[in-house]
């Protein structure tokens, strides 16, 4: 409760009088008498704040004992120390520890009040950035209707209503981590933090330092991302990038679910749920010795692959209008559609960026655009267009096409546009015939005398019969 404050002393006058004065200022208090009382309390309902004596006779605990364990299993919590035999190195050792506060015995009232409510605002402020994290956390939406974006919602939808750890696959820029904030969102954790880290950009020898965080004299206990998760998801992007020493210590947190910050000696024991993504083979990277066997098979317990842009082209003319209303609410771009010749250029357009790239053209466009009007194929080229005259509207040929006589320029073009067409709609063939303007059983003749064959998978792709000839 974040008004509830816990008071631990071995005084029965102090810890009732800080009671009665915390009531009579609108608080909750609870009172404890020493660290068995203490920890009963803290595990039935964790306080907003405890104010905390360091010397607590009958307890097998002192108040440093008790605000290491908080700050371990409850690191939000605010704990302000009261001390009746208090010098220098109590309060350093008390600040170090992650205290809020070190107030001396006897203390004013007063002195109190102030320092428990800069305590308790400064938490509320914690608790409100959280907030804020989860709120843009399930925002993230899965956007899609084609076979390939319905196989890769309903595995996260399974993984959902689990805690075992996922490994998503694919390309870069196809959404890896959209889909693990969607598993955290939809979770029993979804109230709890997502952490991502982006090994990639993280220097090698802050790696550590970055994941455990550290112990120092002048500044404390300084969380890494790892404790930071407690309760929550972390999310390992491009694990790959990870270095071999930083791996087998990760793999010491899966095992023990606890790690030493850097530069300190007490055991920090985190509850996590861990995702990860990789644009690599690790099979081949284990191969290489740059990946340690014991945590892929750690990691890889349910392995999700995301496809690429290229494997859900029906997805494009959704994914760019979520774009457009997504710019228009955030940045107050023009709200605007897309031209059916739009709409047809973005799926037969290539993506290697995927998804990402997609986004990218969207803003581009809405930014540079021209007007309010839907957007034109003319807009999503990399040069603006010649003023209109003669040649608008022509088609110009590759040097390859103009070579061929007829017949066979016109039988390369058919092949083209048809697989086109039919990667464009997922491979399905009675839209493609009906867009195409062609009977479906003339449409199925025309494919087989031009060689094209349908696959069977998610995005049952087009080919060529020549390119599954080996070279």
């Amino acid at each position: 409760m974040p008004d509830d404050i816990l008071i631990v002393d071995d005084e029965r006058d102090i810890r009732e009088l800080i009671g009665d004065i915390l009531r009579d200022e609108g608080y909750d208090a609870r009172l404890a008498a020493n660290s068995d009382a203490c920890m009963a309390e803290i595990n039935a309902a964790p306080p907003g704040l405890i104010i905390l004596d360091i010397w607590l006779k009958d307890s097998h605990m002192d108040g440093i004992d008790i605000l290491k364990t908080v700050k371990r299993s409850n690191p939000d919590i605010p704990v302000v120390i009261i001390s009746g035999h208090g010098n220098i190195e109590i309060a350093v050792a008390a600040i170090k520890q992650g205290a809020y506060d070190f107030i001396e015995k006897p203390f004013n009232i007063d002195q109190l009040l102030v320092v428990i409510s800069r305590a308790m605002e400064a938490s509320r402020l914690r608790r409100e950035n959280s907030e804020l994290r989860r709120r843009d956390v399930t925002s993230a939406d899965m956007i899609g209707t084609s076979a390939a974006f319905r196989g890769l919602k309903s595995a996260l939808d399974k993984v959902t209503k689990s805690n075992g750890r996922v490994m998503l696959t694919g390309p870069s820029g196809a959404g890896k981590e959209v889909a693990a904030r969607y598993i955290h969102a939809n979770s029993a954790r979804a109230s709890g933090p997502f952490v991502s880290v982006t090994s990639a950009s993280i220097e090698p020898e802050r790696m550590e330092e970055v994941l455990f965080g550290r112990e120092t004299a002048g500044r404390g206990v300084e969380q890494g991302l790892l404790e930071q998760a407690h309760c929550g998801v972390i999310y390992f992007d491009e694990v790959a990038e990870m270095p071999l020493g930083t791996q087998s210590k990760i793999l010491r947190v899966l095992v023990e679910q606890q790690f030493t910050r850097a530069g300190g000696t007490d055991k920090v024991r985190v509850d996590l749920r861990v995702l990860s993504s990789t644009t690599r083979d690790l099979k081949s990277e284990i191969a290489a010795g740059r990946f340690r066997q014991e945590l892929y098979d750690r990691l890889n317990v349910v392995p999700v692959p995301v496809p690429s842009l290229e494997d859900r082209r029906e997805d494009i003319p959704v994914l760019a209008r979520h774009f457009i209303e997504m710019f228009n609410r955030t940045q107050g771009l023009p709200l605007r559609d897309l031209s059916e010749e739009a709409e047809a250029m973005l799926q037969t357009m290539s993506w290697p960026g995927n998804v990402r790239q997609l986004r990218n053209m969207i803003e581009r466009v809405l930014i540079l655009g021209e007007g309010q009007g839907p957007v034109q194929a003319r807009e999503l080229q990399g040069e603006p267009d010649p003023e209109a005259g003669e040649g608008a509207g022509r088609i110009v040929l590759s040097g390859s096409l103009a070579t061929l006589p007829l017949r066979e320029a016109r039988e390369l073009f058919e092949r083209e546009y048809l697989l086109t067409q039919i990667n464009r709609f997922g491979g399905n063939i009675s839209r493609t015939a009906s867009f195409v303007g062609m009977e479906r059983s003339a449409l199925h003749r025309k494919l087989k005398s031009l060689g094209v064959v349908t696959g069977s998978g998610n995005g049952r792709i087009a080919r060529s019969e020549d390119a599954e000839q080996p070279g």
